[in-house]
């Protein structure tokens, strides 16, 4: 009996496999592919998800697979001629601690994920296999897991049980269909080519990631890691998936980018980008993660970071009720706090391509002389750098009264570089893995949250014990209570005391014995 089973390898799967077995659980982790996918798919990974691996010192060795801002970076939109029209210069530090967006490559990325997952002694691979008669108790959930039709090998099917199932199996995950669960869907779906290319000496691409709103057809260019490139085509209508495919077609949406003699293709398909989620994430013991749960169009970089938040969110839930900390009742916060989150990611997405469409449409009318369109309310802070900012939690395991668009309940807490004792390091070094208090000042605590921080392992900091280098706190007056993925559960303020906090803490997280 394994504590949780996983199906897929992929970015989610590995990352979920990876942070359970940090913490002791045992994991069987089911994947049909025998070795990564040797093409680029997701191309940004966000500074949030390399803080996940920091309390288990693989944030440094990830971090060093990223592209690290160049000169000029910047996102945002431009018109036909490729004039610059709005955005925003990347930064190179965030609330997090790490570079907010990180182009990387992603068999790279992915494969060290795996490397990892897998080495840990309480993860039971079955590579090479696929999952089949999945069914559940009121107590486990078993599985018949299959040799892949293209393994290496052959081997009788086994049976595979756990407490706990979560699918990372993709956009067109068996386990959801299995458990009838539908998509929503939210209203975007086109046809768009993608190119990865290699860039060859001569080049002449720049730094920039630029939302083309050319009336003619609407594209996108990215800077992904060096030294590769990706544009984004959308079809126009009467234009089928084989002639975009072709590589006359190919050459010719390049040309006006760079010589042809300065690059070789990696990768080019076209793909229907969608924007849906799941109804429900959740089936007794069993869960949906990443693409199996969300779809996003590409334009804000948050498929996978959004799936691999899914990922960071049950790491720290599953071990809790495993171990008997907490009822079951506490994984239902997974699907209330993780569904809304990518939701509004996905949402936001969606508004970016239409945003490009708007802009497309104002272009196109002032050529014409004509009145140009008004641009639609939902739009109006869309883009790069026009004011919308990453959305916040909004329920589950949060002090809920606390939440707004000003707060910072609901949000990742700040993580500034600081020195204590003599040493210079990230803050979350003295967080440690798990639940953290952090007080402004030195202060008495009761005998009660002294019992409850005892019970949870609710590790003490003081910020009068450190100095800040870099970066700042999220609140330098109140006391800062702060959760395992390092999102802010509440802080104190003139209606809450920190008894008040860690009480509330208790009862949200479900605990056995309260």
């Amino acid at each position: 009996m394994h504590d949780v089973v996983v199906i897929g390898l992929g970015p989610v799967g590995s990352l979920l496999t990876l942070l359970l077995a940090k913490q002791g659980l045992s994991v069987a982790v089911i994947e049909r592919d025998e070795k990564v996918y040797t093409l680029p798919r997701a191309v940004n990974l966000d500074g949030e998800i390399v803080r996940a691996l920091q309390p288990w010192k693989l944030a440094e060795p990830i971090d060093a697979l990223l592209q690290k801002n160049r000169p000029g970076e910047r996102a945002g939109f431009a018109n036909s001629k490729r004039e610059w029209l709005f955005g925003q210069t990347m930064r190179d530090s965030g609330a997090c601690g790490w570079q907010p967006m990180n182009f990387f490559d992603q068999p790279e990325v992915e494969q060290f994920l795996r490397d990892q997952a897998l080495s840990a002694d309480n993860v039971t691979p079955f590579i090479g296999f696929e999952a089949s008669q999945v069914s559940q108790s009121q107590d486990d959930v078993t599985l018949t897991a299959t040799r892949a039709a293209n393994a290496s090998e052959k081997s009788v099917p086994q049976t595979v049980t756990g407490h706990f199932l979560v699918a990372c199996d993709g956009a067109s995950s068996a386990v959801r269909r299995s458990l009838e669960i539908n998509w929503v869907d939210l209203g975007y779906d086109q046809d768009w080519l993608v190119v990865d290319i290699e860039t060859l000496p001569g080049h002449t691409l720049d730094h920039s990631t630029v939302q083309v709103c050319d009336p003619k057809r609407l594209s996108t260019y990215v800077c992904t890691k060096d030294p590769y490139r990706r544009w984004e085509f959308r079809l126009n209508e009467g234009e089928t998936w084989e002639e975009m495919l072709t590589p006359q077609k190919v050459a010719s949406l390049i040309a006006p980018w760079t010589p042809p003699d300065t690059y070789t293709v990696r990768r080019k398909a076209v793909y229907q980008f969608h924007a849906a989620i799941a109804q429900a994430w959740q089936k007794a013991r069993i869960f949906i993660a990443g693409d199996a749960a969300h779809q996003s169009p590409p334009f804000l970089g948050q498929g996978m970071n959004s799936g691999m938040r899914d990922a960071i969110n049950l790491a720290w839930k599953l071990p809790l009720v495993i171990r008997g900390v907490s009822q079951p009742a506490l994984l239902e916060t997974y699907e209330s706090e993780r569904k809304a989150h990518a939701h509004d990611l996905v949402d936001w997405a969606v508004s970016i391509g239409n945003l490009m469409s708007h802009l497309a449409e104002v272009e196109a009318a002032e050529t014409l002389g004509e009145s140009a369109p008004a641009k639609p309310k939902a739009l109006e802070r869309s883009g790069y750098g026009q004011g919308r900012e990453t959305p916040s939690l909004k329920s589950g395991v949060l002090m809920t009264h606390q939440v707004s668009d000003e707060g910072i309940t609901g949000t990742p807490y700040y993580q500034p570089v600081i020195r204590y004792q003599n040493q210079t390091q990230r803050l979350d070094e003295l967080l440690g893995p798990g639940f953290a208090l952090v007080l402004p000042e030195p202060m008495l605590l009761s005998e009660t949250a002294l019992a409850i921080m005892a019970k949870l392992k609710i590790q003490l900091v003081c910020a009068a014990d450190f100095e800040i280098v870099r970066g700042r706190l999220s609140s330098e007056r109140n006391a800062v209570l702060i959760r395992p993925d390092r999102y802010v559960f509440g802080h104190t303020d003139v209606h809450t005391d920190i008894d008040t906090l860690l009480f509330a803490l208790c009862r949200k997280l479900c605990l056995s014995d309260l």
